[in-house]
């Protein structure tokens, strides 16, 4: 028997550098002593439904076909498993959870013969791992069995008691430099600490005399070596600067992201903004982990993965030419542009409006496991979703998230994906006029998903086993529809409320107001915001003054 490993009816994706965002929190540092694990996908327009693969049992022999992640390109074929677990999304049914972010490297690394790459291997280890230090040896087992075929990468790797983080790259194709196929080091954050990683190897000097809590390949330093990357003692070797020294892009484009969650939550980091804002070469790099200065919920985390510098020298204009009239705290793709031959680049947030996928896994000890992980979702940019509570025991998706006919280019108002993308870009251009109706629905959904949540899971825990995962599955399916109704709601609401540039008065629910004659209330004119009104007199002189 032969499986195909694809996400769900993904189709064509396009791989792109500085793409995607994840934090990191420890059990220890978080408020309820949970694991958690978040991950923005954002992938430049591709289509990602809530992936699912149902546990099953193989036959010894058989084989699994493995399609590239991001292209839907076939890479060969490896061994399947004898048996494999239950995976919804990123989360498996053990609360395992993997995210990425591509972060390149040397070009020279990556191996063209490879079978595996980065999407498929997180996939292929959700099925097999029980824990996060399995997963670790599963990945770098079969990387090395069957080639690696991606550009460094790197992963977090969690389940509810340890998070880690790992970078791996491969040793290109010619086996007459390297009979190892890859190079890899892992590190265990510690439970008291958070971190993250946006597109930019992290990982520099490791303890390699720390065996429970530093993972690494033989290879390590004897492959930087032998390339002539690396010639100091082994006890300085820093595998970023060996493999992939960060850049002006690297910095600024990338770690500004990990360090603007670390500044969230750990007073001080200003002492590390001069690595993030990339222009001095010699400013001091920023630690990989942090232990934050309180504890960090859910809520927390979630809100982090809203954030556009906000309050920080990176903070994106809104009131700058390039938010437009309605103070957009978004960019245009791509992140760097060109005038009269003169390079520039736009600023480059974890909020981002490309993204296809949003997710912040929860993973607790305490709990059975079909209870203990809530993989919360969101099918767009964190700051436009309410992240839906999925659960880790999910054995049927909602409809929403798995849409019957759409994909990347055929739109249906079933699909999550399609209804928030509609939403969002009608916000999008007219942001502080629309995104305050879309916050108070957003917020709403959230804050009743999170005060369901103990109510809900006490009941669960109170069931047999199929019972509770039957409850789980109705009740995540319920929520998730009842989101993209709720949607649905709110783009009809947007274009009755400010159709025109305009904007209709409503009542403290929402509701429109109608005039003596059963009408619609006469509508407000709000005109420019007062910054945009402000340029426009600057730039246009007395061109549009009225006279006394």
């Amino acid at each position: 028997m032969k499986k195909i490993l694809m996400l769900a009816t993904v189709m064509a994706m396009v791989a792109t550098a500085n793409a995607c965002t994840n934090l990191i929190v420890g059990k220890k540092a978080s408020a309820d002593g949970s694991v958690i694990c978040t991950y923005n996908a954002d992938s430049y327009g591709s289509y990602m439904p809530l992936c699912h693969y149902p546990a099953a049992k193989h036959q010894k022999g058989d084989k699994r076909q493995v399609y590239e992640w991001d292209t839907n390109k076939y890479l060969g074929e490896i061994d399947e498993a004898l048996e494999t677990y239950n995976v919804v999304g990123n989360i498996n049914e053990c609360q395992v959870t993997i995210g990425e972010t591509t972060y390149g490297g040397r070009e020279e690394m990556v191996d063209s013969t490879g079978v595996i790459d980065y999407g498929s291997l997180i996939y292929i280890t959700l099925q097999r791992a029980k824990t996060a230090r399995e997963a670790i040896r599963i990945m770098t087992a079969l990387v090395e069995q069957y080639g690696y075929y991606s550009e460094g990468e790197t992963f977090s790797i969690c389940d509810p008691n340890e998070a880690w983080i790992m970078e791996m790259q491969g040793c290109g194709p010619d086996r007459s430099v390297s009979k190892e196929r890859t190079v890899w080091v892992a590190m265990r954050i510690p439970d008291d600490a958070i971190c993250a990683h946006a597109n930019q190897s992290r990982i520099g000097k490791f303890n390699m005399k720390d065996k429970e809590n530093v993972l690494y390949s033989k290879n390590v330093i004897k492959f930087a070596r032998k390339k002539g990357w690396f010639t100091g003692k082994d006890e300085d070797f820093s595998w970023k600067m060996a493999y992939a020294a960060p850049d002006f892009s690297g910095r600024r484009i990338c770690d500004a992201r990990a360090w603007s969650f670390l500044n969230h939550h750990k007073k001080g980091m200003e002492r590390y903004l001069p690595w993030a804002l990339g222009l001095d070469k010699d400013a001091e790099d920023m630690p990989l982990w942090v232990v934050p200065d309180h504890k960090v919920s859910v809520e927390d985390v979630m809100n982090d993965m809203r954030d556009h510098y906000e309050g920080t020298a990176m903070e994106i204009d809104s009131t700058d030419v390039g938010g437009g009239i309605w103070q957009m705290p978004y960019r245009p793709t791509p992140l760097y542009y060109k005038v009269d031959g003169k390079k520039y680049f736009n600023e480059r947030p974890i909020s981002t409006q490309q993204t296809a996928f949003s997710f912040v896994s929860q993973m607790r000890s305490w709990l059975p496991r079909e209870v203990g992980g809530c993989f919360w979702f969101g099918n767009d940019d964190g700051n436009m979703v309410a992240y839906v509570p999925i659960y880790c025991s999910m054995t049927r998706r909602p409809e929403c998230f798995n849409a019957p006919g759409a994909d990347d280019i055929t739109f249906s108002d079933k699909s999550a994906f399609w209804v928030c993308n509609w939403v969002s870009n009608m916000v999008y251009p007219r942001y502080s006029a629309l995104f305050p109706d879309l916050k108070q629905v957003r917020d709403s959904l959230q804050h009743a998903y999170l005060t369901q949540q103990s109510a809900v899971e006490a009941k669960a825990k109170g069931m047999a086993p199929a019972e509770m995962q039957k409850y789980l599955n109705d009740y995540s399916i319920q929520q998730a529809q009842q989101m993209l109704a709720r949607w649905k709601q709110l783009a009809t609401f947007l274009i009755v409320r400010h159709n025109d540039m305009a904007r209709r008065p409503v009542d403290a629910n929402g509701r429109f107001f109608r005039d003596k004659y059963g009408r619609g209330a006469k509508v407000e004119r709000p005109g420019y915001p007062q910054p945009f009104a402000r340029r426009i007199v600057k730039e246009a002189g007395e061109r549009y003054a009225t006279p006394d």
